[in-house]
């Protein structure tokens, strides 16, 4: 083990676990291979990074991380109601994920909770957009990040 801990600049290792507040896991890496990332890089919400900072290799962890520092509040303003004729040849069923592209050009996952005629109601939040979530972490590695 090493002698490092977390902090920009070092790459992390990980298994985690990430539950609803009923305790349903909703992901997790440890029957699979673990999360290796650059703490910093953006690739976590920095509600999840910041509760590991100065963690070392072999230390556990649970964290509780509210909507606000986790994926957002659930925002009315992100379901958008569409035409049956946006969908294109794809008939949409109520629970389908669906891809969209914004005027960027940035692919938006939706997904369709109403189908009422020509008019289908999208949800664009995130899933766990308001959702309060424990963050258990079980660090395996932390090492200064290699450039080649």
């Amino acid at each position: 083990m090493s002698d490092y801990v977390i902090d920009d600049g070092m790459e992390v290792s990980l298994h985690f676990t990430l539950k609803l507040e009923d305790g349903t896991v909703v992901d997790s890496t440890k029957e699979k291979v673990p999360a290796t990332f650059q703490y910093g890089d953006g690739n976590l919400p920095p509600g999840f990074e910041h509760p590991i900072k100065g963690m070392a290799a072999g230390e556990e962890g649970s964290f509780e991380i509210t909507p606000e520092h986790a994926f957002g509040q659930h925002n009315p303003q992100n379901i958008q109601t569409l035409k049956r004729d946006d969908f294109g040849d794809e008939a949409p069923e109520i629970g389908m994920v669906m891809s969209f592209a914004d005027k960027a050009g940035t692919e938006l996952p939706g997904v369709v909770k109403t189908i009422e005629g020509d008019r289908i109601e999208v949800d664009f939040n995130h899933p766990l957009a308001g959702r309060t979530l424990t963050f258990e972490v079980e660090v395996l590695d932390v090492k200064p990040v290699t450039t080649h």
